[in-house]
């Protein structure tokens, strides 16, 4: 399974200059590429490389830098195709849609640039890297990180590493290959119910509140609306300051609901099964205040984080339909919307069990992830007469 490790580069002045640099000038020059694209229709890496790479080594760029910067700028338009097909622009001929489809594709100055290992090589022990830049190689680039992620780095960097400016500040995301644990045969499933009340609920007995994220996202968006109506220039700057404060604290926050649930299940041998919720905020019908809690709730990123995490420990993993599991009693299925007193509360007309609302959801989801496993487990083969 694939891995990204990111790891904070120390360059000095000097080195600092020159990876700036050479952002800068890849992208201008990823533009030009773009814009011959656009023009010409080019999507094929080979067509595009005849129009331009020339052109590109003629401006001084090495040989493996134009390569690179005509594949990102394929990359580029194919992941646009995809959202247009995907529907992620809105409907074809929409506002939107034709924005993103009549226009080439733009490059921002400190976007990510790939290297690969003729321009980019890594030194494990020195702490170091040695990189192709504009200003010729730069080598002795110190880096640093977590023990566990330089073991990674170590035994498993395999393909591209991708050079980012962030603020001033350069990082390296290296690919890595790292093993996949062989898979068990679960001895049940610990269903995994998520919200925003409660973030995860398991039917195991975990929850993990969402009182707290909540309040401090209520307390940055309050705060961004203060600086953005100050308007002056400290405002701006502690606004840039902020930035992605947020999503880097929810993340966290994500990451560490998610090791306890593959924790857990590994710890009792189960199996983790998981609500399908692609599409949740287009089918979702909310007033204007619950769209931003709705549409800042980072559900996509937790359940990916379990996903990753259960494949690396070989804990089982399944996605089931979460349809009517909130009005579903547990314990006789009985199904009726009034079931659902409040945002906490069940209590079932039919047997008159009363328990907590995403406590009892989450049995519904593991009850569902047994079937399906089950289901996937059933022979296909006719049987013989």
């Amino acid at each position: 399974m694939k891995l990204v490790v990111r790891v904070k580069l120390l360059p000095d002045a000097r080195q600092a200059v020159a990876l700036a640099a050479t952002l800068r000038v890849v992208n201008e020059h990823a533009n030009r590429v773009s814009q011959v694209a656009f023009e010409h229709g080019l999507r094929r890496e080979y067509q595009l490389r005849k129009h331009t790479y020339a052109g590109l080594k003629a401006s001084g760029l090495g040989a493996q830098a134009a390569q690179h910067t005509i594949k990102k700028v394929c990359d580029a338009y194919t992941t646009l195709r995809a959202n247009l097909n995907a529907g992620n622009y809105g409907e074809p001929g929409s506002k939107r849609w034709r924005k993103a489809e009549s226009k080439p594709v733009v490059f921002r100055p400190d976007a990510a640039q790939p290297f690969d290992d003729r321009c980019l090589s890594w030194q494990y022990d020195a702490g170091t890297v040695s990189i192709w830049t504009v200003a010729g190689r730069m080598r002795d680039i110190a880096f640093t990180g977590s023990a566990e992620q330089v073991k990674t780095l170590r035994e498993y960097r395999k393909g591209e590493s991708d050079l980012i400016e962030r603020e001033g500040v350069f990082y390296l995301y290296a690919v890595c290959e790292v093993p996949q644990a062989e898979q068990y045969e679960p001895a049940g499933f610990i269903g995994v119910d998520l919200g925003i009340a409660n973030i995860a609920t398991t039917s195991s007995g975990y929850r993990a509140a969402g009182r707290g994220l909540n309040r401090h996202r209520k307390r940055q968006q309050d705060l961004r609306a203060k600086l953005q109506a100050k308007g002056t220039k400290s405002a701006r700057r502690r606004l840039k300051a902020r930035r992605r404060k947020e999503q880097r604290h929810a993340a966290n926050i994500n990451h560490i609901i998610s090791k306890k649930v593959v924790t857990e299940a590994e710890r009792t041998s189960s199996g983790i099964a998981l609500e399908d919720l692609g599409g949740i905020r287009e089918r979702g019908r909310l007033r204007k205040p619950q769209r931003v809690t709705l549409h800042s709730w980072a559900f996509h990123q937790l359940g990916s984080f379990v996903e990753y995490k259960a494949r690396r420990a070989g804990v089982p993993l399944v996605y089931v339909d979460p349809a009517y599991t909130s009005q579903t009693c547990a314990d006789c299925h009985h199904v009726d919307r009034a079931n659902r007193v409040d945002q906490a509360t069940f209590i079932c007309r039919g047997c008159g069990v009363v328990a907590h609302a995403d406590r009892n959801a989450s049995r519904n989801i593991a009850a569902r992830g047994e079937t399906a496993w089950a289901a996937g487990r059933e022979s296909r083969v006719p049987a013989t007469g």
